[in-house]
């Protein structure tokens, strides 16, 4: 009797392994400050007791699939309106803030007050540079740092959201609705500032993000998608042009020197 063996692996390729997500900075501008998104994990708890929660497989399993993105910067304001009502942002750490005032507005914006949702409460927005990438179906979410503790909450809630980045990469924003804009809004260098969780088609494969190259391939397409929603509404209805458009490959993980 003859048997054949075989070790192929008929999943190989897309679809099978870890979902590969790629990050990079759309600008290398002042890009020492911006640390590589980091997996959620609270490695230094009791784990003596076989019922702990931190041996609870349903914990690990949730904690490991999201991914954390650090504050980049110290920054302390206050909300107002000038002496003809107008909004405006206030730089309460003053003479002491890292981030001087005149460069403030590089870092944080006040959104215009007639995009706000709610009258009463403004919305400022954090410009950041960090962008996923990867080469199948895959959805990041983002949303507020829930399973870390701040001793000082902030005065309202962030807002989320859901898009495809294997055809839609665009950088993600930190963007803050002030539900009590007479509280000052803190955040800390180094703090978790928002999640990212990523689904691919199959939610029971594991995630791993690596860092990408911006290969000249990454850089064009980045160049037909990015910016369309200052010109078009439902930007959404634009993802068919995007996917015709899009290269077969477009993430490429880095080579660490």
């Amino acid at each position: 009797m003859e048997f054949n063996v075989t070790f192929d692996r008929p999943m190989d390729g897309p679809g099978s392994g870890p979902l590969t997500v790629g990050w990079f900075l759309m600008d290398d501008k002042r890009a020492v400050l911006f640390d590589a998104p980091e997996r959620v994990s609270f490695r230094q708890t009791n784990k003596t007791h076989a019922k702990s929660a931190s041996r609870c497989p349903a914990v690990i399993q949730l904690e490991s699939r999201f991914f954390m993105v650090k504050c980049p910067y110290d920054i302390h304001l206050g909300f107002k309106r000038d002496e003809k009502g107008k909004a405006v942002l206030i730089n309460k750490a003053g003479n002491a803030s890292p981030v001087r005032t005149n460069k403030l507005s590089e870092v944080m914006t006040l959104v215009q007050e007639a995009e706000w949702r709610y009258a009463d409460r403004p919305t400022v927005q954090m410009l950041l540079p960090y962008c996923f990438i990867a080469d199948e179906t895959c959805y990041v979410t983002q949303l507020s740092a829930f399973m870390h503790y701040r001793k000082d909450p902030m005065p309202g809630t962030i807002f989320g959201g859901r898009f495809p980045l294997n055809i839609w990469p665009r950088p993600l924003m930190w963007a803050f609705e002030w539900h009590e804009p007479e509280k000052d809004l803190i955040l800390r260098r180094g703090e978790p500032l928002f999640y990212c969780q990523f689904e691919g088609t199959d939610p029971s494969r594991p995630v791993q993000v690596v860092e990408a190259e911006k290969t000249p391939e990454l850089s064009s397409y980045l160049d037909k998608v990015s910016g369309v929603v200052n010109f078009v509404n439902q930007s959404f209805g634009l993802f068919k042009a995007a996917e015709a458009l899009r290269p077969k490959r477009l993430l490429t993980p880095k080579v660490k020197e």
